[in-house]
Order: structure tokens, then sequence, then C-alpha cells
């Protein structure tokens, strides 16, 4: 702050009750003029005589004071207001005191003492309006009495005066300055804290030493309903709902405030009147006057409603699924180590059922992620309503969801709720307009009886699952001990598989595919074989789910789709050959372009590769199948599919899937020349089928000529199967191409029934003569015996393969020691596959002591 400002505010000088000095000095003036008992002259009067006028008019001055913003004009108005007056009524005083005796003299000084005094009264406070009246009255009086030596006197002390009025005026300014800065302080405080409690993120509060409200900031007040004003007087910790946080917060603030110690960020609900949910921290401490005498409580309060939110969002994302809503692995693992952890060794019970959702990759990769996202909202959804109240629910991972069961529960409920859970997963669901069929595989794990630690219960819990999808997947299966060897033996086999793709370990064989009106071969289908270095060779019903399951399927088909094409470009011009498609390798949108190179780096017509996929890649039912579909009609390729009926797709998808072939599953054939068997019929209506679409069939397992006579008056374009050829190397298949396409049957006349091995002792009787002999294996329908020889066919004996067991029985064929025997009539056997008793008397060897003679 400058000089000028705080001289101008310094000068404002004329108090409002200077006007009273006018009637004071007539009245000092009087007094003195009646003591000295005579006129006053004409000087002394015109000086009184103004100097009263311009005290009457102080009014008029002080206005005119006010309105002036300047310096020259305050400094003029003090003059005509005090100056000039006070110093007139002064040199009036001295000349009075003069011209009289002691007595005028002594009543002048008094009556100037008296102005004085006022004059003092008056202008406390304005030190300009105080200094000016003082000097210029003692000023008029010097000047007065000591004329020219007095005006002399009043010269020299001006300057003294000025000084000290500057001095005084710079005192001033720096004290104004520091309550300016005091003020400016105080001003921002109590702008801070009223913005701080305006926008509702803190607030104050005082208590009385009763603990009622004294003061609460507005913005609190409303939100619990109130003014500040009616809760003043209320208890302050009616202001809280205590017991949403439970006895602990309750009994945290009753001590504190009974104590009368400090308490710092303690999380109360506030008790509000629309029953919104809002969370404070409060602070507080005791407050003593200067005598150690407790007043009450002083604090704060910030809103934790937000912060508190979050906090439970993050717990939330912390234990729970954010896309199920679900448990996640993180919670799941938490509840099942403290079930057994349980201090009672009964609580620690429980079962643990893992699932993992069979084809739920095929949904991600042809409708999209977004679409898998809201399939395993939905399987959620159905896994809590299957669950129930019996145990949670979590999910584990990608497709893995888990099921916690606390308390012993028999096995047989575990597997009514296993499969209804299957079966519940399993139904149809409909994902933006797409019909998606999954399925689920289920392993089951118990506590104690599989594992006492949480580890070994979820570990127990995943071999049982494998052992579940290698079951053929939509089942469930219990954890066995057994279960460690069969993992180590895939884990074993997955690692072998990888070093055999690595090294060129697979390998395709051909089995031919036989026209039945011309019997010539048409083409081969290309099947996949691993022989293993040290476990020799291993069949693709083992391997094939192995390499799903580890990611290795994919490039195995490309290697057997490129493969497949090389060996071909060796063959005839009109052989084909049919390499399947797994449902990952059909639903790479790369296919259609693999397809193309590949026949292109083998130079051969894109009809003489047939690609055979099943019917799983309709389960999805999506717009990428038809366009799939498509793409590989535009190549040339022709499609064939797969293992037709024994998928869970309807016959719908037929009317707009551009096949050229539908190939019969072996299912169907065998058993069909048995009498009262249905599969001819299915056969037939396949046929009439595909003939109606204008499709080829090929009938699949066909390995006796009964059977092949049957497929082939039913229809059957095609013959594939062990009546005419067993799957060729490479090597080989080139070999028979080079001795021309014509295919001969080559078989059975009917299928032998299955036989069961044995070495079992037993008596042959033939014409009365005894032999001994042993059976290698037997069916209900024959036997083959060893121990005999020179028998001829057709031979009957009588055989007695136990002792409650005797049959008749025909040789049909003899090589060396071996026969093999027809029973008259079918045996039976029992659940445990031993043969069944029968009425009959068992007959003892008539010598018992012969030893296996030969027939001859």
């Amino acid at each position: 702050m400058g000089l000028a400002p705080v001289l101008t505010k310094s000068l404002v000088s004329i108090g409002p009750q200077w006007r009273v000095m006018a009637p004071v000095k007539l009245a000092v003036a009087a007094s003195v003029l009646a003591i000295g008992g005579a006129m006053p002259s004409g000087l002394v009067a015109t000086m009184l005589l103004i100097a009263i006028v311009l005290d009457a008019a102080a009014p008029l001055i002080a206005r005119l004071e006010a309105a002036s913003s300047g310096t020259s004009a305050k400094v003029a108005a003090m003059g005509a207001g005090i100056v000039l007056p006070m110093g007139l009524f002064g040199a009036a005083m001295a000349v009075l005191a003069q011209s009289g005796p002691a007595s005028v003299t002594n009543a002048a000084i008094e009556g100037v003492a008296v102005v004085v005094l006022l004059a003092s009264i008056i202008e406390a406070g304005r030190l300009p309006g105080l200094l000016a009246a003082h000097c210029s009255l003692w000023a008029g009086v010097a000047c007065a009495v000591s004329g020219l030596v007095g005006i002399i006197a009043v010269a020299c002390g001006l300057p003294f005066a000025i000084f000290v009025f500057v001095r005084q005026l710079q005192i001033d300014r720096d004290e104004a300055e520091r309550a300016a800065a005091a003020e400016r302080i105080d001003s921002r405080a109590r702008e801070i804290l009223a913005d701080y409690e305006e926008t509702g993120q803190g607030w104050f509060w005082e208590t009385d030493r009763r603990a009622t409200v004294t003061y609460l900031s507005d913005p609190v007040a409303a939100t619990v309903g109130a003014s500040a004003e009616d809760l003043v007087g209320r208890p302050f910790a009616s202001l809280f709902d205590l017991s949403a946080r439970g006895a602990d917060s309750e009994r945290s603030l009753t001590f504190a405030l009974t104590a009368r110690s400090s308490f710092n960020e303690l999380g109360v609900k506030a008790a509000t009147a629309d029953g919104e949910e809002r969370w404070w921290s409060i602070s507080g401490r005791p407050i003593y006057d200067e005598y150690k005498n407790f007043q009450g409580f002083r604090g704060s309060g910030t809103d934790l409603t937000e912060k508190r939110r979050s906090a439970e969002h993050a717990s939330r994302l912390a234990h729970y699924d954010s896309l199920t809503g679900l448990s996640n692995r993180f919670l799941q693992s938490q509840s099942l180590e403290k079930i057994l952890t349980a201090p009672q060794i009964h609580q620690r019970a429980c079962s643990v059922l893992l699932l993992d959702l069979d084809r739920f990759k095929q949904v991600n990769d042809t409708l999209g992620h977004p679409a898998g996202d809201a399939l395993l909202k939905q399987v959620a959804q159905r896994l809590e309503r299957s669950t129930g109240k019996l145990g949670r629910v979590g999910r584990v991972g990608g497709d893995e969801f888990q099921v916690l069961l606390p308390g012993r529960i028999e096995r047989v409920r575990l597997a009514q709720l296993a499969g209804q859970i299957i079966d519940a997963l399993s139904q149809p669901y409909t994902i933006d307009g797409d019909r998606v069929v999954i399925g689920a595989s289920i392993g089951i794990a118990l506590a104690p009886d599989d594992g006492m630690t949480s580890e070994a219960l979820i570990r127990n819990a995943d071999l049982a699952l494998y052992a579940a999808k290698d079951g053929g997947r939509g089942r469930y299966h219990f954890y066995a001990a057994d279960l460690h060897s069969d993992a180590e033996e895939r884990r074993q086999m997955e690692q072998d598989l990888r070093d055999a793709i690595a090294s060129g370990g697979l390998e395709l064989y051909y089995q031919p595919v036989i026209q039945t009106a011309t019997e010539r071969i048409t083409g081969f289908e290309a099947l996949l074989r691993w022989t293993h270095p040290v476990r020799g060779p291993i069949s693709p019903a083992k391997f094939i789910p192995v390499a799903e399951d580890a990611g290795l399927i994919a490039p195995i088909g490309e290697w057997a789709l490129r493969t497949a094409c090389q060996d071909m470009a060796r063959w005839p011009k009109e052989v084909r050959c049919a390499v399947n498609v797994s449902p990952l390798q059909f639903a790479n949108p790369a296919l259609p372009a693999i397809v193309t190179s590949a026949l292109a780096q083998a130079q051969i017509a894109p009809d003489r590769l047939e690609l055979e996929i099943t019917e799983s890649v309709f389960l999805n039912d999506s717009e990428g199948t038809d366009a799939m579909f498509k793409a590989l009609k535009g190549v040339g390729v022709r499609l064939a599919l797969d293992d037709f009926g024994t998928g869970y797709s309807s016959l719908g998808y037929l009317k707009k899937a551009p096949f050229d072939k539908i190939k019969i599953d072996q299912s169907f054939v065998r058993g069909a020349t048995v009498p009262g068997s249905r599969n001819g019929a299915i056969i037939a209506a396949i046929v009439s089928l595909a003939e109606a679409l204008g499709m080829e069939t090929t009938a699949e397992g066909v390995e006796t000529l009964d059977e092949l006579d049957l497929v082939r008056m039913l229809g059957c374009s095609h013959v594939q199967g062990y009546i005419y050829e067993r799957p060729l190397s490479s090597a080989k298949a080139l070999a028979r191409l080079e001795t021309g396409l014509i295919a001969v049957a080559d078989g059975p006349r009917a299928a032998r029934a299955i036989r069961q091995s044995m070495l079992r002792k037993i008596v042959i009787d033939h014409d009365g003569e005894i032999f001994n002999a042993t059976v290698r294996n037997i069916s209900p329908t024959g036997a083959l015996v060893e121990g005999l020889g020179n028998v001829p066919r057709d031979t009957v004996l009588r055989i007695q393969l136990a002792r409650d067991r005797v049959c008749d029985a025909t040789v049909r064929w003899v090589r060396g020691d071996l026969m093999g025997i027809e029973f008259a009539r079918p045996l039976r056997f029992d659940e445990d596959g031993q043969i069944a008793p029968m009425p009959g008397r068992a007959q003892e060897p008539a010598h018992p002591a012969a030893s296996m003679r030969r027939a001859g």
C-alpha cells in the first residue's frame, strides 16, 4: 500500500461532534469578557465570530471532507474546519488575556484549556485533527502574545510538527498494512472453509461438554434433513447410524466422547433423512479453556461415500468375475481353503466339481468373442440355477467353472447333480439370433477322500475332468487313484506327439473307396497314423484328442492336407483323395487359402480333393459356416459329410450345405445283417435322402460279404472297408494303383461274434473217446481249441467246458493243432463274462488217466 492512500485516509480529521466547539467557545469568550467587564475590540470580536461560525458549520465541512478524494481538498477542509477556527480562537483569547487584569488572564487560560480538552476528546483517534487542533490553537496564542517572535517560533516548530505528523502517518500506514494483511488472511481462510463446506467434501462440527451439537456446517446438516440451527442441542451421536458398521464403530465413538480423547478418521454411516447411503470419516479433539476446564469437542468430517464405493468395486473385482458375476478363482480358492482348515474335522468335508465347456472355442472362432461372452453369461445363469443353494459357483478360467459344495454329500447325489448340470448346459442357446449348442464335462473330487489340501483337491478334480473328456465328453467322472498314471501318460504322449510333428514321425495311410457298381477304386481316404519309436503304433482314437486339447490339430491337419495332395499328384487323374477336416480347421478363415495353396503346389485338379466334414461344424449354425462352404466350393473341391447321423445337428442344414457325398458311419453298417436289426432301414433312408439331394453315398466299415451284399442292395454308391482293403502306406497305395483299379472283395461271409480270450482246460468226447484240450478264445457261437490235430472238418464233438457246462460243437477248420469249432446252440454269459451254467449232466472222462491223445 502506498503512502498517498494511507495519508488521504488518515486526513479524515473532522469528528462528527466538532460543532459542539461553537457553543463552548462562545461560552468561554463570554465568560472572559464578563470577568473583564469591557467590550472586545473589533479584531477580537471578528476572530471570535469567524471561529464560532466555522465551528457551527463543522457538519457541512465534514461532509465536504468525506466527499472529497484528493489530499488537497481534505487538507483545505481540515484547515477551514479546525486550523482556522482554533487559531483564531487561541489568538483572541491571548489578546483578551493581555488586555485585562490577572483574573481575565486566568479565565482566558482556563477557557483555552477547556477548549483543548474538548478538542482532544472529539478528535480522539484522529491524529491529523488532534494535532491540527492543538498546534493551531497554541500557534494562535503564541502569535498574539509574542508577535513576530511567536510567529517565528511557530514557523520553527511547524517542521517538527510536520515530521511528527508524517512519522505518525508511517506508523499508521504500517499498522494499516498489517491489519489489511491479517484481514486478507482471515478472509481467505473464511472463504476457503466456506467453499470446503459448500462443496460437501468436508464439514466442521463442535459440541459442548455434554456432547450436544453447538455448531454444524450447513451442507452436512442438509444431508441429515435439517438445518444447522435445528441440530444445535441434539446429541452429536444422533447424526450417525452407528449400527451400520457394527458394535466396533459405536464403541469407538462413544468411548472417545466419554473419555474426552481424540479420535481420527472414524468411519460412520450418516443417519440421512431420505435413506440414501452416505458414509463419513470424522475426526475430533477435546477443547479446554485457559483454566483447563473441558469445554467440549471440535472436529471435522469428510465424505467417504465415493471412496467406499470405489473400494467396494475394487474388492468385487478382486473377488468376482466381472463378466459373469460369479466368484473368481481367488475367492473360490479362499472359500475352499476356509473349509479345509476348519477347526473341527467333520467340518472339512466338501466336494469340488470342475467343469469345462465342450466346443466353446468353436463359438469364439465362428461367432466372435462378444458372442462367446454372451454365452458364458448364460452358462453362469444355468449353473447357478442347477446348483441352487447347495454350494458356490465360480468361474476359474476362460470356459472353466467350479462348483464348491460344503459338507459330506453322497456320491449318488453328486452324480445326479453332475448329470443335471450337463443336461442343463447342453440345451440350445440363442446368441444374437444364432442357435448354439455346446456341452460340458465334469470332474469330481471329494475331501477328505481325494485330498486334504486345496492344491491336491483341485489337481485331482482336474484329473477327473480330463478322464471325463477322454471318455467322450458330455459326461462326469469321479477321481480315482489311477488317474495320476493316466495323466502322466497323457502328458508324455503330448510331448512325444510334438516331437513326432517336428521330426516327421506322422504318416498318412490310404484306404481305398470302391464304387459298388463297377468294383473299381475311385479314390482313397487319408488316415493319420503314428508309430511311436518305443510304444509302436498308437491308435488315432488316443492321440487325436490329445492333439485337439494341446492345440496341435491345426498344424497336423494342414500337414495332412498338403501331404495328401502331394501323394495324389502321383496317382491316376481319375482317382480322388478324401482328407478329414476338423471343426477347428473349418472355423479358420484361412482354410480356403491353405487348400488353394496345397492344390497349387501339387498341381492337381481341385475336384480330385474331397474334404470330409463332420456335423459338429453346424452346431453354431452361423453365417460364417455358410460363408466357409461357399468359399470352399469356390475353390472347386468336393465336400463330404462324414459320420452322418452320429452328431447333434438336425437335417435342416442339408438344404443349403453343398455336399457331394454322405458317408454312412460304420456303426450303422455293423450289425445290419443281424436278424431284427434296424440298421438296414436307417441305411436305406440315408441312401434315399442322398439320392433325392443328388449326393453320393459311401458305406464305411464294411468287413463281411453279407454286409457288402446288403449295402449294395440298399443302393450305396461306394463302399469302404476291410472287405476290399486295409489302409495302405503311401508307397503301397501307389503300388496297388499300378496293378489296376479293379478291386476284389475278400473276407468272411458273416461277422464273427466278439470273442473273449481265455486259457481253460476242457474235455472232448468223440464217439466215446476222451481227449484233453485247451480253449484259447471263446464267443457265444464258437471257440478256438488247441491240443488236437488231424481232426476232419465237420466232425461233431461233445465239449465239457465246465463241470456244469456241456455242449455239442462242429469243427469248421483245422490248422496244425488248432481248430475252430461252432457250437450247436449259442452259449450264454453272465454279467461277469463267465459262461453261464445250463441244464445237463457233466460227463467225467471214461479214462481218467488218459492224456492228450490225438485222433487219427
